[in-house]
């Protein structure tokens, strides 16, 4: 396993986090979920990506719970808060992120985080205002750096010109083959003020790991069998998309690659990708993801992947 700065922090991350949104609030079986993150251990994955919404707190829960007994200096632990907890707690007004982040530690077990993220811009509350409540943990020693997901480059811009405050240094955007929309404004803001890359969706939901077929049925252990995991995937399962997904079959063998590992290697060509988050249902994923690692993909490869895609990477917006 490699390991990255996460922008302007002190945070060494491994290329390859494990993520929890769809996995382990539910829809994967305690022991197989327990598998799953005993064997990011041993495969070199040092970050863990959650957030309170996930399960309303059970996969904080789980990870608190799987979490105890190892040394906490020996992980790096993000969450995240802004979507609702209860019909009245949601946002990042300060109330809430002192609130949501306190409860996020009884439920992890630990004392601080690593990492805070916004789990989404907040419209409703003074950007300054977040903006110190972030400070202000920060300063409590209850998360050591902060971060944001799926944040538009005009709110960036709004927050790194505040002076005599905490300043980002993640951004959660999603990022694949099949959807590079960060690459034209975020990435490049980001870059500029010493804010990394953690990257949701590598593999398109699934999608890009070719176990969908545009002339057959979903696979019955596949997430998009799964109601408690199939959200959003539909927007890919279209046939277009499908079928150039499968045409990248015969560049990972070229490259004995995965398919997987081919797109993980993808996102993590780009250096101002800190890390890609994985979910993982099996601990055989978990080992499958983490060995694109390190992987250097050709240019020839980049522009054979790029002639395929290219065409229908509109259909995923």
């Amino acid at each position: 396993m490699k390991y990255r700065q996460l922008g302007d922090s002190d945070l060494q991350v491994s290329e390859i986090s494990l993520g929890s949104w769809l996995t382990y609030s539910g829809g994967v079986e305690r022991e197989k979920a327990e598998q799953c993150v005993r064997r990011a251990f041993e495969v070199g994955i040092n970050f863990l990506d959650t957030a309170n919404v996930y399960g309303r707190g059970a996969s904080e829960t789980f990870l608190g719970e799987v979490l105890q007994n190892r040394p906490r200096d020996s992980y790096v632990l993000a969450t995240k808060l802004y979507f609702p907890m209860t019909e009245t707690d949601s946002g990042l007004s300060r109330v809430q992120i002192h609130k949501q982040l306190n409860d996020s530690l009884k439920r992890l077990r630990t004392d601080y985080v690593d990492l805070y993220q916004c789990h989404r811009y907040d419209e409703n509350t003074p950007l300054e205002e977040t903006m110190i409540a972030l400070t202000e943990v920060v300063q409590e020693g209850k998360a050591r750096y902060i971060g944001f997901s799926e944040w538009n480059a005009e709110q960036i811009k709004a927050a790194v010109e505040m002076t005599g405050i905490e300043k980002f240094v993640s951004s959660q955007p999603q990022y694949s083959m099949l959807w590079r929309e960060p690459e034209a404004e975020v990435f490049p803001v980001c870059a500029a003020n010493g804010i990394g890359q953690i990257v949701w969706s590598p593999l398109g939901q699934g999608v890009l790991t070719g176990k969908y077929k545009a002339d057959a049925p979903v696979p019955k252990d596949s997430r998009a069998a799964n109601d408690e995991m199939n959200a959003f995937i539909d927007r890919l399962l279209t046939e277009p998309i499908l079928n150039a997904v499968e045409k990248l079959k015969p560049i990972a063998e070229s490259e004995s690659l995965s398919m997987a590992q081919l797109a993980l290697a993808w996102v993590l060509r780009d250096q101002r990708v800190s890390s890609a988050i994985i979910g993982a249902s099996r601990p055989e994923q978990v080992t499958d993801n983490a060995a694109a690692s390190g992987v250097t993909l050709s240019e020839e490869t980049l522009q054979a992947i790029d002639s395929i895609l290219k065409p229908i990477i509109s259909e995923t917006a």
